[in-house]
């Protein structure tokens, strides 16, 4: 049972007097688009667990909460006793999905693909149950023959791709469009045709290719899937898609610190659709703006890495955003001396993991401190004395204790 109330049995029948319609309903709540109309409920009252597919490119290494809103969905239909396809993307990711971009996407290398694909298999069990999961590589059917490209080809028209939206807005602006970009369309919708999709999940900006997948799959003789969009979660500027490229995201697989710090973070406007699309209920009315980002920063912890992790996350964002004192544990960073005075960009790369311009660029900008006290803009040498045993801050949450060893 979930929070729907309806459950699948093991034959794939809907049990406790759940009709097709109410499951429908509760599924389409917080979606774009459910397309055809009617078709989701028609899907579900077969006598059978559905396959519901969801494909993701491993063009970065994380998995981040603008992925996790459609692997919570996934997981809605999981739980219901339906079977979720993931696919990851090893070969499509040799394309680049144009979907939202104003230019064509840089070509990664098969080794990197690769190295992220492994990982974005782990990190979906984040979200997904490993019952009713089914992951596969799209290599294993998109590596074909020329053959049965030119023959997937044929399905579509080059004036039925450029009315993409995304297509139609680069042409008009006279900024290219590669061949290669026409296609990936194609290969998704095929992905659909070889796992036998009944239904596909993606964002808001895969519709076009969501629904030429139907045409693809009617190509090739295989049931029409139907369609579900997700919205696109804002990244923790308030403003742009979430994204890794763009530096504003949050992966599942960050630190519980990081998690809350960033959540902390967002903008007031983000705090109901993130509320929504990523618990699934409205943010408290009756709170204030900061405790419902506590509340909700809270609850994304919890849900990765557990309550205890949680509270742990709470007790040091408030030591050091409210209280503003250090933690209480902290690594340490153990620098040998060879002079009486510590070059601090030195320190901070061999303390934080940072490269000397990152660390010249926090001392630029105040966002250093030893022992609370903000270091002088342009101070980069300090002596000795003023760092041992010291606490040396980076920024908001990037703390170490000093430790001065003699040279040899």
């Amino acid at each position: 049972m979930d929070a729907s109330g309806a459950r699948i049995d093991s034959s794939g029948r809907q049990a406790d007097g759940q009709d097709a319609r109410s499951l429908a309903t509760w599924l389409e709540r917080n979606a774009v688009d459910s397309l055809p109309a009617g078709e989701l409920e028609r899907k579900l009252a077969l006598s059978r667990p559905l396959r519901v597919k969801l494909g993701i490119d491993p063009t970065a290494p994380d998995i981040h909460l603008g992925f996790a809103v459609v692997l919570g969905k996934l997981r809605e239909f999981q739980d219901l006793g339906h079977r979720v396809v993931l696919i990851v993307g090893d070969y499509t990711a040799r394309v680049g999905d144009p979907s939202g971009h104003s230019s064509t996407r840089p070509v990664l290398e098969p080794a990197e693909i690769d190295a992220n694909a492994r990982t974005f298999e782990r990190q979906a069990l984040a979200v997904l149950s490993p019952e009713n999961l089914e992951i596969r590589f799209n290599s294993q059917w998109l590596d074909m023959p020329v053959t049965d490209l030119f023959a997937l080809a044929r399905h579509a028209t080059v004036a039925q791709l450029l009315e993409r939206d995304d297509f139609a807005k680069r042409f008009a602006a006279g900024r290219p469009i590669s061949v290669l970009e026409l296609v990936y369309p194609l290969l998704q919708g095929y992905d659909s045709v070889a796992v036998k999709a009944d239904v596909e999940l993606g964002g808001a900006d895969q519709k076009f290719n969501l629904l030429l997948g139907r045409d693809i799959q009617r190509a090739y003789g295989v049931p029409e899937q139907t369609i579900l969009t997700m919205p696109l979660l804002t990244g923790t500027d308030g403003v742009r898609k979430m994204s890794k490229s763009l530096g504003n995201y949050i992966a599942v697989t960050d630190p519980p610190e990081e998690i809350y710090g960033k959540t902390m973070s967002i903008p007031d406007t983000s705090l109901a659709p993130w509320s929504l699309l990523l618990l699934g209920s409205e943010a408290p009315p009756e709170l204030p703006p900061r405790d419902a980002k506590r509340a909700l920063a809270r609850a994304l912890v919890a849900r990765f890495w557990g309550e205890e992790a949680a509270a742990a996350a709470q007790h040091r964002f408030d030591r050091l955003h409210v209280a503003h004192e250090a933690p209480q544990e902290m690594p340490s960073v153990r620098w040998t001396a060879d002079g009486p005075m510590v070059h601090l960009p030195a320190l901070l790369a061999g303390a934080f993991g940072v490269t000397t311009s990152e660390a010249r660029r926090g001392l630029s900008q105040g966002a250093v401190r030893i022992d609370g006290q903000k270091v002088s803009n342009g101070t980069l040498d300090v002596p000795i004395q003023e760092v041992a045993g010291r606490v040396l801050q980076l920024g908001k949450r990037r703390f170490a204790r000093v430790e001065i060893l003699a040279s040899k």
